[in-house]
């Protein structure tokens, strides 16, 4: 399923989503990367936890504003509701979603 698909069909629930815009190669989003693994993980169908490659997806991109990478955005019911880029440990991405779920 391309990234462009897979949101869609992950906005049309009920559930929370959030959505990692990361680069290939940038070294920032390589660490996030266990992170973000463990957060898919540890909530399980509780929300939707997904990656998106920014430099495959230029359209998604544009679409979302994305000016940095890593960029997070949380949606509830298909509307964004949070937003934030850069380094971010487990606790604080799950405290968010916490929040909406």
């Amino acid at each position: 399923m391309d990234s462009t698909t897979q949101l869609q069909n992950a906005l049309a629930e009920a559930k929370p989503t959030l959505v990692e815009f990361y680069k290939e190669g940038c070294p920032h989003c390589a660490e996030q990367a266990p992170i973000i693994d463990e957060l898919k993980e540890r909530v399980g169908d509780k929300a939707n936890v997904i990656t998106i490659d920014g430099t495959a997806n230029p359209a998604l991109v544009e679409k979302y504003h994305v000016h940095s990478a890593p960029t997070y955005i949380l949606f509830k019911d298909g509307q964004e509701c949070w937003r934030d880029g850069g380094r971010k440990p487990y606790s604080e991405l799950r405290d968010m979603l916490d929040r909406f779920m």
